[in-house]
């Protein structure tokens, strides 16, 4: 071996300097969700402050260098001397890992930034970041460069004695991020969701760029405001939000749910403000409580007669909005992204909570429970009728030997992983794509016409469907409880559309059909969306072709605008012959693929679009619309 391998070869990175080498360790990546965290690292540590009774008010502001400020009413960092290491605290906060008030010692009952590393990795991460703290009369100020300090904490101004809070500004590290800029959305989405969660706290956010934006969050109704706004594009089956609070076994619970007319159930679940998407004991606690109240309801008043089968979970979570949120000293959670609670008491607390307070609730509004009851019957037999169309489709498979759909040109690899399937709108365009292809590792499905919305269909529909049926038997993983990763076919999924309106709705239909079915293809980044060009540019027998306005121009910026130039404005795939549609949008030297992502962050926002873009309701739709126009670009009508 000629390199040396010795005791000078182990490494002690001083300070902060782990965080910088091995950033996603810290905040999850370096992209634009590991900068986002930033922010929310911060603003959790004030949040931690309103849920110990001692602050109202949070205000974020993206300033105009697109640097962030957090300001809060809280307590204050303490900046007094921290006796152990003989600096004062808040830079003992702000420098040193694994530091702060949450470890015991009475700073904190609960609190969702549970390993004191908030502060110190969004300063390790800044290409400089300033704290100021307002307490007992005095302003108190440091700046820090890199994780390191750049100024002594210092006095620079008194305050009225009951002013109080802190105030931080930080600048992303452009050494550190793949990117810089702040998108408002993103975190507004977060903050308007972090507001519905801690009732009564006012959130301000502020974007003093160009289009210098502000918008408050303040909920006085807390989550039971989250479950209406969540049902905002669906008809609730009852009025008022059901609501079930209390504290048991040392963990304070509140649910909010309330029943639509829609299909698919969206329960959140959160532990100290931290989301839980994959769920936990909170909410396994909450089902038993739902399903054994409903049946022992629905058996007591005759709803279900004593010779039917009990309704399932499922045909009683079938439409509801629910929002489960604990409180608990300790959270154990499973895996070192907290996305499942482990504590066994957050199951007995919610299970007794919810299932007390919904027998009451139940037996004082008869006229609500009979028509909770009437849909879950009617989504029982719907389930049934699903469940035989299911078995006859794997019996058929089983004879036949796992036939595929007549219409399917597949591909010659068996090798998932370097196997893609088309779903092409339209025979025409599937006739083009089928010519182009490799064979050996590109699959070709065409569709005729729309598939069905499945936001509006239960799921015996959705299994009678012909186009469903074909995508579900081609993919090989099965839908909903039968889904299994393990068996996919191909590991990229295309969907490739006319570039107008029609082909974006048939994208928005296939990908509403995925997300709510087969969600774990989304998250694992099997899904795509192709991007066929809009224009064809032709000159002295050179070709050109865009995908956009702007790079129309700037190609006619770079050849010249004259006559010779022939543009021709592609209004379907079916236009292209198989050559053109190979250079353009099939070739992976070449083609440009869009990856769908999906942010565990903002699951709610992502569940609350689908509904109004693909729901019954118009009202919200045309918000919706009127909202996000000025974000489109190549419309086409």
């Amino acid at each position: 071996m000629s390199a040396e391998y010795g005791a000078d070869q182990i490494q002690i990175l001083e300070g902060l300097e782990a965080v910088r080498k091995r950033p996603g360790m810290y905040i999850g990546s370096t992209s634009a969700r590991g900068l986002h965290h930033l922010v929310y690292e911060i603003v959790d540590n004030s949040v931690d402050e309103a849920l110990a009774g001692v602050c109202t008010q949070i205000d974020v502001q993206i300033n105009s260098d697109n640097s962030i400020t957090v300001i809060d009413n809280g307590r204050g960092i303490p900046v007094g001397i921290q006796k152990k290491s003989g600096l004062p605290a808040v830079e003992v906060v702000f420098t040193v890992l694994h530091a702060g008030g949450k470890f015991g010692g009475g700073g904190y009952k609960v609190s969702g930034g549970l390993h004191g590393v908030g502060a110190s990795v969004v300063n390790a991460l800044s290409e400089w970041l300033e704290v100021t703290v307002y307490t007992e009369g005095k302003v108190y100020h440091q700046r820090y460069e890199r994780g390191k300090v750049a100024s002594e904490l210092e006095i620079i101004g008194d305050c009225p004695m009951d002013q109080h809070g802190t105030k931080i500004t930080f600048m992303p590290d452009k050494e550190i991020f793949e990117e810089t800029v702040y998108d408002y959305d993103t975190l507004r989405i977060r903050l308007q969701e972090t507001a519905f969660l801690t009732k009564a706290l006012k959130i301000t956010l502020r974007d003093d760029r160009e289009e210098k934006i502000e918008k408050t969050f303040h909920y006085e109704g807390g989550i039971q405001e989250f479950v209406t706004y969540l049902n905002k594009g669906k008809a609730p089956l009852y009025e008022n939000v059901i609501y079930c609070e209390g504290i048991r076994e040392n963990v304070y619970v509140e649910v909010a749910m309330q029943h639509n007319d829609a299909y698919t159930e969206n329960i959140y679940t959160f532990v100290n403000n931290i989301n839980t998407p994959e769920g936990g004991t909170h909410l396994t606690g909450f089902k038993n409580a739902l399903t054994k109240t409903f049946n022992d309801y629905a058996k007591k008043n005759k709803l279900l007669k004593d010779s039917d089968p009990a309704l399932s979970g499922e045909d009683i979570r079938e439409g509801l909005t629910a929002i489960i949120s604990v409180k608990i000293e300790e959270p154990q959670f499973e895996g070192q992204t907290k996305q499942k609670l482990g504590n066994s008491e957050a199951r007995v607390a919610v299970d007794s909570i919810v299932s007390e307070q919904l027998t009451y609730y139940l037996e004082q509004n008869p006229t609500v429970a009979k028509a909770m009851c009437e849909k879950s019957i009617l989504a029982q037999r719907a389930r049934a009728a699903a469940r035989k169309a299911r078995e006859l489709t794997r019996r058929k498979t089983a004879l036949e030997g796992m036939a595929l759909p007549g219409k399917l040109a597949d591909c010659s690899n068996k090798d998932p992983e370097k196997c893609e399937i088309y779903i092409v709108e339209g025979d025409s365009a599937g006739g083009s794509a089928k010519t182009a292809r490799v064979r050996d590792t590109q699959a070709i499905l065409p569709l005729r016409g729309k598939i069905l919305n499945v936001e509006k269909a239960r799921l015996d529909k959705i299994y009678a469907n012909a186009e469903i049926k074909a995508m579900i038997t081609a993919f090989g993983t099965g839908i909903h409880e039968d889904f299994d990763i393990s068996k996919l076919r191909y590991h990229k999924i295309i969907i490739m559309t006319d570039a107008d309106v029609d082909g974006a709705h048939i994208s928005t239909l296939l990908l509403t059909f995925l997300y709510r079915f087969m969600p774990e293809l989304i998250r694992q980044g099997h899904v795509y969306l192709a991007q066929p060009p809009l224009y064809k540019i032709e000159k002295n027998k050179r070709i050109w072709y865009a995908y956009s306005d702007p790079e129309l121009n700037q190609i006619l910026t770079d050849i010249g605008r004259d006559n010779n130039n022939k543009i021709q404005r592609y209004k379907g795939l079916g236009e292209m012959d198989p050559e053109q549609l190979w250079e353009t949008t099939m070739d992976p030297e070449r083609r440009i693929l869009l990856r769908v992502n999906m942010d565990e962050d903002v699951t709610s926002e992502l569940d609350l679009t689908f509904t109004i873009l693909m729901g019954d309701q118009v009202e919200p739709r045309r918000e919706f619309i009127e909202a996000n126009a000025r974000k489109v670009q190549n419309l086409d009508i």
